[in-house]
Parts: C-alpha cells; sequence; structure tokens
C-alpha cells in the first residue's frame, strides 16, 4: 500500500509568479495532498455534488468572465457558496482583477486567496508538473547518483566498493553528482523515476581516508545537479572469480524500482580497471539501444550468426 503524502503550499507555488492577495496563515502550514488541480466552473454554477475538498481551485478567464455577467448581489452569492466550501486555496489565473466579494469570503472562510499573471492552462500545468514530483511515491536507497553524458545512472554496492571515489572521478571528468549516500527515489509518472539527494546532505560526498568534501565548493557550480530522471542502474560488486559476467550484453538485466523497471548493468571491481571510463561507456551504450541500436546484434550479423538484420527488432534489446 503506498503512503499518502502531502506537500506544503509554499513548495507548489515557488516556481510561479504568484501574489498573495489574503492569507491566514503562513502557506508553509496549508498541506496538500493531492496531484488534481479543479477549475471550479461546475461549483461556481452551484453543482457540488462530486466535489472534492482537498484540490488547489484555479480560477481562469472562463470562470471569471461566468461571474462577471452577474449583479453584484448575485455574483457575491455564488462565490460564498463556493468559498463556503473551504478548498486549500483559490488561485486566480492571467493576473485578472479580483473581485471585493472575493477577498470578502477568503477572509470569512480563512480561504487562501492568491494571483498569478500566467496564462490559465501554463499556470495549470505548472502545478500539476510540481504536484507529481512533490507527491510522489519515493524511497531512499543507499548508493550515488550521478549524471554522464546526460543520462541518470544510480550507483549501488555495499559500503566501501568505492561508489563514492567512482563519482568523484566522474565529476572530474566533467559529469554531475546529484546525491552520495542516500538517494531520495520519486516515481514522478508510470514511467519515469527521478532521484535527488535529501536537502541536509545535499552536494557532499564522503571519501575513506579524506573525509566529507564538498564537491560544490570544490569543483563549482558546473559539477552538481538537483535532480535527475533515473536511466540505469549500475551494480558495483568486488571481483568474483566464480561468477561468470555478461560479455555479450545480450541479456538485458532490469531492476525494478518503485514498480517500474530500469536497466541495469552489474560490474565487477579489483585493481586496474578504471570505472569512471566503464561507466562513460555504460551510459553512451545505453543511450545507443534506447536509440534503437544494439552493437551486440551488429555484431552477431556481420559474424553470420544473425541471417538478416532487418528482421531483428532492435528496441527489444
Amino acid at each position: 500500500m503506498e503512503h499518502a503524502y502531502s506537500a506544503k503550499l509554499s513548495n507548489i507555488i515557488k516556481e510561479l509568479n504568484v501574489e498573495t492577495i489574503y492569507s491566514p496563515c503562513d502557506l508553509d502550514s496549508v498541506k496538500i495532498s493531492s496531484m488534481d488541480v479543479n477549475r471550479p466552473g461546475l461549483q461556481l454554477a452551484g453543482f457540488f455534488e462530486f466535489f472534492d475538498y482537498s484540490l488547489i481551485e484555479l480560477i481562469g478567464m472562463g470562470e471569471y468572465a461566468y461571474l462577471e455577467k452577474f449583479d453584484e448581489e448575485t455574483r457575491a452569492q455564488k462565490i460564498e457558496a463556493f468559498f463556503a466550501l473551504k478548498p486549500p486555496v483559490v488561485i486566480v489565473a492571467r493576473n485578472l482583477e479580483i473581485f471585493p466579494e472575493m477577498v470578502e469570503c477568503a477572509k470569512k472562510y480563512e480561504v487562501p486567496l492568491l494571483r498569478t499573471t500566467e496564462a490559465t492552462m501554463m499556470a495549470l500545468a505548472s502545478m500539476v508538473s510540481v504536484l507529481a514530483t512533490e507527491l510522489a511515491p519515493r524511497i531512499t536507497r543507499h548508493g550515488v547518483f550521478v549524471e554522464v553524458y546526460g543520462e541518470g545512472i544510480l550507483l549501488l554496492g555495499e559500503s566501501g566498493v568505492g561508489k563514492s571515489e567512482t563519482a568523484v572521478e566522474l565529476v572530474k571528468r566533467g559529469h554531475r553528482l546529484v546525491a552520495d549516500d542516500a538517494v531520495e527515489i520519486r516515481r514522478v509518472s508510470n514511467r519515469t523515476l527521478v532521484g535527488s539527494s535529501p536537502e541536509n546532505i545535499r552536494h557532499f560526498l564522503e571519501l575513506r581516508g579524506v573525509g566529507i568534501i564538498n564537491a560544490r565548493r570544490i569543483f563549482g557550480m558546473g559539477s552538481i545537479k538537483a535532480t535527475e530522471k533515473i536511466d540505469m542502474v549500475i551494480q558495483m560488486e568486488p571481483w568474483d572469480p566464480d561468477k561468470v559476467y555478461e560479455r555479450m550484453g545480450m541479456d538485458n538485466e532490469t531492476m525494478d524500482i518503485l514498480g517500474i523497471k530500469v536497466p541495469s548493468l552489474t560490474i565487477p571491481i579489483k585493481p586496474g580497471r578504471n570505472l569512471a571510463i566503464i561507466i562513460e561507456v555504460a551510459a553512451m551504450n545505453n543511450r545507443q539501444k534506447k536509440m534503437g541500436y544494439n552493437a551486440s546484434l551488429e555484431l552477431l550479423q556481420k559474424l553470420g550468426m544473425i541471417n538478416d538484420e532487418s528482421s531483428v527488432d532492435w528496441n527489444a534489446y
């Protein structure tokens, strides 16, 4: 059973150009728990069945034009009936003029009233995008998360296997660190996982023998990134001479994270292996596979083990 999350209203609107018309309290104390946003045309018209009291309410040009055609008394009745439902927040889009009745009802029923300059659909899309991230199902995994050539690579393995050292080498080579030690993973859609670092340890790395370092201060702002989509998982483990490791790349291993299957590789660790270069190549190879090319299949075709290359479904590999 998925855990139900909530988010501060202040976090949801921080990326929007929002003006506070009236707020009965600090917006940090207003919690939003639904990923949907409602345009209350039906409610303003007097239909209150199936109304979800937990949704952000967004008033756009359509709702505004509907209210504008009434006289002050009728408009006040419709607005009061709506605000009496006590939605968590009402946002007016397009920088439209606020009806005095709205301010009065917002104060009467203690409902935050905000206004944004964005067009209605742009504001709606922005809010839904932020809600999808803030309220997404999530887990925290022990590992390191880096961006390599635009691919989000999650490095997993036992403590001391060399994940952080590899991350430092990758950062020195121009790639970016997202998280070290603890990676917070969120399922923002049915196909997408996004990884980030807990805020209190963001940009920090632990190197055994050296201690804690701040990647942003040592390597610069270009060396870090706040979030990234997870494109591949690499499991790092000490070399086991009795284990048979993948050599052709024909087997498509995946790891299930929050119900989403992510391409996975196991890289054995032993002295002399340049892990940073191996991970760079793995990232580029993973991108080629997503674009429909598989080097293993091409080699088999050249060796005559596959008769007709055109008959191969490259996207299946």
